[in-house]
């Protein structure tokens, strides 16, 4: 019935892979999307949080959840921006950052499974698909 419906194969998708994240962050006691995002601050230690929400492709409102939710677990602090005392710029603290090599691990783990059980040109065919989609509905 939905066979060619670009919305519902990509929520259907997104589900299955939801899955396949949410267990590669569970040692972590992190959700995919926190994981996520704390990966983006260990690589960009300082960015403002309007920087990371438009880095994700999320909105504020969503990247200050997650955001939230890693600070209470001790994963990073907020600091005012020199720029503009109204803007905070987003760092790891040393919890974060001495799981920063394990977490991209999983990440990578997540990736060659998948890659095996697609053939690593259909992996990188798809991604690189998904992309321009999302990049022409801007």
């Amino acid at each position: 019935m939905f066979d060619h419906c670009l919305y519902f194969n990509t929520t259907a998708l997104a589900r299955q892979l939801e899955s396949e994240w949410a267990k590669a962050f569970e040692p972590f006691d992190l959700t995919p999307p926190q994981a996520f995002l704390l990966r983006t601050v260990l690589d960009q230690p300082g960015l403002m949080q309007y920087e990371i929400a438009n880095s994700m492709t999320i909105s504020r409102p969503t990247a200050t959840r997650a955001l939230d939710g890693l600070k209470a677990k001790g994963l990073i602090e907020r600091r005012s921006s020199a720029r503009d005392g109204r803007e905070q710029c987003i760092f790891p603290t040393p919890p974060a950052i001495a799981m920063h090599a394990s977490l991209n691990e999983a990440s990578v783990q997540v990736s060659k499974r998948l890659k095996k059980l697609l053939g690593a040109d259909v992996f990188t065919d798809t991604v690189t698909k998904i992309r321009g989609v999302r990049s022409a509905l801007r």
